[in-house]
């Protein structure tokens, strides 16, 4: 999705979201299946378990986590519909009225905030384990290294966007 210039916050949110969908699939894609299953320590979750825990399935996490890649990707398709029917309603007056999270008010904005936060967190996690896990396999989601010029290059001549 290319960048596009907006005043709205809202539309910039929801364009936020999509690309940290992409870029969380893009990682997924590159996983080997084992990868998907596995924790780097006792104390890290698998990729499995982060994908569950972003479907808002916080007190369950732990337990039945997915077991295979297209139940993986199930969870992860039902978590941003979930995301995106939220959102896609709403108007730009709607950022400051109130909701309430875990006994806190928060504005609309404010809860926004806190998910692209929240998102951004996790899937740089699954962006971490599926490198991790695709070893030499792996190809950049973003500015492979050293190709930073090229890159600015490609945006400056409409080829490429930074989102």
């Amino acid at each position: 999705m290319a960048h596009e210039r907006t005043d709205s916050y809202l539309t910039d949110s929801i364009s936020l979201f999509h690309y940290y969908k992409k870029l969380g699939e893009n990682a997924i894609a590159q996983c080997p299946d084992q990868g998907l299953f596995a924790s780097l320590d006792e104390e890290n979750n698998s990729m499995a378990i982060v994908v569950k825990h972003m479907t808002g399935n916080r007190d369950s996490e732990f337990e039945a986590p997915p077991k295979t890649r297209a139940e993986i990707l199930d969870l992860w398709d039902a978590g941003w519909k979930c995301v995106f029917s939220a959102l896609e309603p709403l108007g730009d007056a709607a950022m400051t009225k109130t909701v309430t999270i875990r006994g806190e008010e928060h504005s609309v904005m404010q809860a926004i905030n806190r998910q692209i936060a929240h998102y951004a967190y996790h899937v740089g996690q699954i962006v971490l384990l599926a490198k991790h896990s695709a070893g030499a396999n792996w190809k950049a989601l973003t500015i492979p290294k050293n190709k930073s010029e090229e890159f600015r290059a490609d945006v400056a001549a409409g080829k490429r966007s930074q989102r």
